[in-house]
């Protein structure tokens, strides 16, 4: 630090506001210190830094599959506002062979982020297999969740999965549907459950008919593959699809069966991906809140990381119907 001040012309002081991005350095003067520490190859010791202020600027995110397009999307989120508020964050993938959550990795992980230098967690436990209550956290460490499901002992971050899949149902009955059929998620996922339960007890409840939900694991893949089976149902001319990425799969398969989206079946999928208005024909979707869980949750756990008071329970995040052209009305379309 002192090789910087002296290279840069100022007091070590003003090197240490700027190392620390305190602010109250003039734009000249600051950019002459870091082109000083730039040269020189000066990084600020966090080390000691911590020790000083008794706190990391580091937060740990722990999350089981990391891979699907949802927590991509989330951790991606985090990341964003944890930058914005000057925070790094060091990324934890929990996930055993098979598929399956694993336990024991998961102690691991929570065992190491015991003496590694976070100042927080953020948990995104999108699994059937472990609640968040059953899990061993470090103590002293502020945690937040991510899609725990329905276990929130601690403060909690969660779309409104069954409001989304209640928007998906309701649009298709209001065009005309008879009934709608449903290509779920993989049975480990929270958030499939979820909009699987909704779907079912929207129809229960509207008196309708519940068709045989087909599984689908969120590839497009799965979803051909049930696109497929659905095509030998003449009575299926409206369907929910768990996410797009399958929907897509779907599409394919009634393209090849020479089945008319939406002329003959109209679809609907869930989470809005980029891509999405981009299939043909465009998808009517359910848009997830990304960018909002991620930084709803970075907010909460700072707060906690501060000192300020921060309730468990749940934070739902609003989902929202984004009508595109793969639905119509229903009444004289023609398998």
């Amino acid at each position: 630090m002192r090789d910087v001040a002296e290279l840069a012309g100022v007091s070590g002081q003003t090197v240490s506001r700027v190392a620390n991005r305190m602010g109250n350095v003039a734009k000249k003067t600051q950019e002459r210190v870091e082109q000083a520490m730039a040269e020189l190859g000066y990084r600020p010791n966090i080390a000691a830094r911590a020790l000083r202020s008794g706190e990391f600027r580091s937060i740990a995110v722990v999350a089981f599959d990391a891979d699907s397009l949802g927590n991509v999307r989330t951790i991606s989120a985090i990341g964003n506002e944890a930058a914005r508020r000057n925070y790094a964050i060091e990324l934890i993938q929990i996930q055993s062979a098979g598929g399956a959550f694993g336990a024991a990795d998961f102690s691991w992980a929570m065992r190491r982020l015991g003496q590694e230098a976070v100042d927080g967690i953020i948990l995104i436990l999108e699994t059937t297999d472990a609640t968040a209550a059953a899990l061993r956290m470090p103590d002293n460490v502020p945690v937040v969740i991510v899609d725990a499901g329905p276990d929130h002992r601690y403060p909690t971050v969660d779309t409104h999965q069954e409001q989304g899949a209640i928007l998906a149902v309701d649009h298709l009955l209001e065009l005309g549907h008879p009934t709608v059929w449903h290509v779920a998620g993989p049975p480990i996922s929270n958030a499939a459950a979820t909009r699987r339960h909704a779907w079912q007890s929207r129809l229960e409840v509207l008196g309708r008919e519940v068709p045989t939900a087909l599984p689908g694991d969120w590839t497009p893949e799965s979803g051909y593959r049930a696109g497929l089976t659905l095509a030998d149902h003449p009575e299926a001319s409206a369907v929910f699809v768990a996410n797009d990425q399958m929907a897509l799969g779907v599409l394919r398969a009634f393209h090849e069966k020479g089945l008319a989206v939406p002329g003959g079946v109209s679809i609907v999928g869930f989470d809005d991906m980029a891509e999405s208005a981009q299939f043909w024909p465009p998808l009517t979707t359910v848009r997830q809140q990304f960018a909002l869980a991620g930084a709803t949750a970075v907010e909460l756990l700072v707060d906690e990381i501060e000192g300020r008071e921060v309730a468990a329970g749940i934070r739902r995040i609003d989902t929202e119907l984004v009508v595109r052209e793969s639905t119509q009305r229903w009444g004289n379309a023609s398998r």
